[in-house]
């Protein structure tokens, strides 16, 4: 059998270097979030299959890694001609969280306040800042129905990034936000029928990608009647940049899109903004969607100019804990994308990830006397104590390479001991 030493498609090996970036990263995040009241919790990699497959989680149930059950149970299943797989990885940190909530809420503060930080697992087309293992990081209030818990999101999610990007003096990025209610809003106002508004949301989501053109033409090959279709793009035809709530809901049916709806989006935009740092937008974005079928109510997105992926999203989902526990609780989250920060932060650094200054490393002979190792460990313990990375390592034969190799991981001082 032949060993294959390059990793899995879309997944990563991680060298020291990238480890430290990785590590420092987050806990900038962990600081940030943990002074903004979010409790740190952790979720099982493995789901439920049931759960996985709900309908909730989009274009992303597609792409789930399935576990295949077991023993005699796959056998079983085999000769049944029944689904092999009865769990699977997940694709998200939401909708694990949602079980969670609905399986511990009796031990947990009302509101929750809970900070989730972990890999999930996507079957998705490796790309720049997309992988197939990657890491997430999540912040969601359960149990605030209020606008509070999206004011909090933003404003901490916000407050975190700006802290990170200031590293490499990145000052500007826009907050995009808008409210699935507006968007059903519009496709019912043109004559799509309820059942209908899911799917032609998921072709609306792809406005960035294939413009207004695109989705007419997919819309139609949808089945869905021309004349319906004109209606409703033509509400998106028209839209500027800049454009305010109020006049892009203008033509919208009021029995499909209650005034209140508006104003709630209103007062989370006019409560951020003043307190988002310099460089810092928050806009009305009438065309983002964010994929999940769950959301409820109001989406946001962050994105930075010269990138063209988002690095972080959200939104609230007030239905999804009901479907465990029977009783429906508010719930509102944004999740970052960890490895595009991450993508970004390299893209920018020019010594990134180096080794504290100082950091030393002692090079040991192959006749060097016991007692003489014993001296340079006591060092050793003593530079550690005062705070200096120390390595202890035998002389390689090719002496240069090895050296040129730890001052590539940030070593600087490096003492040879022969004898």
């Amino acid at each position: 059998m032949k060993f294959i030493k390059t990793p899995v498609k879309g997944m990563c090996d991680m060298l020291p270097a990238d480890m430290r970036l990785r590590e420092h990263v987050l806990s900038m995040i962990k600081k940030s979030y943990g002074e903004y009241g979010f409790m740190q919790i952790e979720t099982p990699v493995v789901e439920h299959i049931e759960n996985l497959t709900s309908k909730q989680g989009g274009d992303n149930e597609k792409l789930i890694f399935k576990v295949m059950k077991r023993g005699a149970e796959l056998q079983r299943a085999i000769e049944k001609g029944e689904d092999y797989a009865d769990n699977g990885l997940r694709y998200d940190l939401t909708l694990p969280l949602a079980r969670y909530y609905a399986c511990n809420k009796e031990k947990l503060p009302f509101p929750f306040k809970a900070l989730q930080m972990g890999n999930v697992y996507r079957a998705d087309n490796p790309q720049k800042g997309r992988f197939r293992q990657f890491t997430q990081c999540d912040i969601d209030i359960l149990g605030d129905g209020s606008n509070l818990a999206e004011i909090e999101l933003i404003t901490a999610t916000a407050s975190m990034l700006t802290r990170i990007f200031a590293e490499i003096d990145i000052t500007d990025f826009t907050i995009h936000i808008n409210d699935r209610r507006i968007l059903s809003a519009v496709a019912l106002s043109a004559g799509f029928a309820e059942e209908d508004v899911g799917s032609v949301l998921i072709s609306l989501d792809k406005f960035d990608k294939i413009g207004i053109e695109g989705i007419q033409k997919e819309l139609l090959e949808n089945g869905y009647d021309a004349q319906t279709v004109e209606k409703y793009l033509a509400v998106y035809r028209t839209v500027r940049e800049g454009v305010t709530i109020e006049a892009f809901c203008a033509g919208i049916d009021e029995a499909f899109l209650p005034a209140q709806v508006k104003q709630n989006l209103s007062d989370i935009i006019g409560c951020v903004a003043p307190v988002l740092a310099r460089g810092v937008k928050i806009v009305f974005a009438p065309t983002l969607v964010r994929g999940m079928g769950y959301y409820t109510g109001p989406i946001f997105e962050i994105t930075m100019d010269g990138y063209n992926f988002s690095i972080a999203g959200g939104g609230r989902y007030d239905k999804m804990i009901g479907n465990f526990s029977g009783q429906d609780v508010p719930a509102s989250g944004f999740s970052i994308g960890f490895e595009r920060i991450v993508t970004i932060l390299k893209d920018h650094m020019k010594d990134e990830n180096r080794l504290p200054e100082g950091a030393t490393a002692y090079l040991i002979g192959n006749r060097v006397p016991l007692a003489r190792k014993a001296e340079v460990l006591e060092t050793a313990r003593r530079l550690r104590e005062d705070g200096t990375v120390v390595t202890v390592m035998p002389m390689a034969k090719n002496m240069k390479h090895q050296i040129g190799l730890l001052e590539a991981e940030g070593y600087t001082r490096f003492e040879k001991i022969y004898e």
